[in-house]
This record gives structure tokens, sequence and C-alpha cells, in this order.
């Protein structure tokens, strides 16, 4: 998952990575219970502090499901309509799961180096490969290029999975904690959302969250 940094950073020990304001940052793992991710900034693979980042999540990023839910979700759909997971037997790795219409195709996104292929040809992220798939078919057997889930445009997501803890110092700022499920009253600004979570309401930046759709 890509991210942006909100501010500069000068690694102190030899598992971090440096990094200056305004530089993409690949996001590859974020541990429970830490205010550290695993990030990899021009192939170097390290430490990077949350709070220094803003994630840029993809309603396409389904997280930890299964291989059987993915295809719950997506059997029957429009051929293309897909979703990326986190794969169940490779820890750390992505699958990407595709309609084929009367079924669903699965892909391991294999990682070398910093750089993402599903074919021969590789990408510096999963948002990159993502992008390019939408243009050209992920499958030489028949034409299928990806396209979203029909509900992300149809619904309004009613509830949100937290990505990460959000602890601000302004009072008029929901407070949540990584995997908290938040209830979304308006998610009408791009810049903030308003929610609640465990009875207290307030504004959270929506870069913080996973918009679930049902």
């Amino acid at each position: 998952m890509e991210a942006v940094a909100l501010f500069s950073f000068t690694a102190s020990e030899a598992d971090e990575i440096s990094f200056q304001k305004g530089d993409i940052v690949k996001v590859v793992e974020m541990e429970r219970d830490s205010f550290w991710f695993t990030a990899e900034i021009e192939g170097k693979r390290g430490f990077i502090p949350e709070n220094y980042i803003s994630l840029h999540p993809h309603l396409w990023f389904a997280g930890a499901i299964s291989r059987l839910e993915a295809e719950q979700r997506l059997c029957w759909q429009d051929p293309g309509v897909f979703l990326v997971r986190a794969s169940e037997s490779a820890p750390g790795e992505f699958s990407l799961s595709v309609s084929y219409g009367d079924r669903v195709e699965h892909f391991r996104v294999l990682e070398d180096g910093g750089q993402y292929y599903i074919w021969d040809k590789a990408f510096c992220s999963l948002n990159r490969l993502v992008e390019f798939y939408r243009a050209h078919s992920i499958t030489m057997e028949k034409v299928v290029h990806l396209r979203d889930y029909p509900s992300f445009h149809l619904k309004k997501p009613r509830v949100a999975h937290a990505l990460c803890d959000y602890t601000p110092s302004q009072t008029t700022h929901l407070h949540f904690q990584r995997d908290e499920i938040i209830d979304l009253l308006d998610c009408s600004s791009s810049l903030s959302w308003r929610g609640r979570c465990r009875g207290r309401v307030g504004i959270f930046p929506p870069e913080f969250v996973q918009p679930v759709l049902h």
C-alpha cells in the first residue's frame, strides 16, 4: 500500500530507513500493537514511524480475507471485477482475485527487489500493477480488464475498519485503535470524515480507515 510522507525522518537504528517529506513510501507490513510500519523506499526495506506518513488505502484492497470469501464476493460479477487480498499461503505477499463471470481466477502477485509482477511486466507498487491491468488484459486466454466492484459506486459504506491507531490531540477528533470498527456518519468531505467509535463521535482522516461495503 502506498503512503506519502507527512514529515521528514532520519533513521537512528540500522533497521530503520530515512525519508523526506513528500516522498512516496510503500508500506509492506503493519504490525498489530506497534507504532512502526515495515516499508520499502528505493528498494531498501526497514521500519518507519506510522505517524510520519499518510496512507493511501484503496477500496479494492480487501485485506486478510480467505480465497473462499473472495470467490463468494466475486462469483457471477461482471468479468474483470476484482479485489486484492493478503495471501493465505504466503504471509506478507498478495493475491489478485478476478471474476471471469462464471468463475473466479486467483493470481499470485510476486515480489522481487521491490518490484511486483504477475506475468513478465514488473511494477514499483501494487497500485501501479492494478492501474496497468485496468487498461491491459490480465490474461491471454480472453480479454479481461480489471474493474471496480459495482457496489463501490452504488452503495455508501456505513462502517470502516481502522488500518492503524489514530490518537490526535484535538478534542473534536475521533480516537480509535487499529482493527476497531467505526460507524461512518458523514463521508462527504475528502479531507475529513465524521464517525462514531466506542460511543464517541468525532472527525478523522479518511486515509486511516478502510471502508467496509456489505
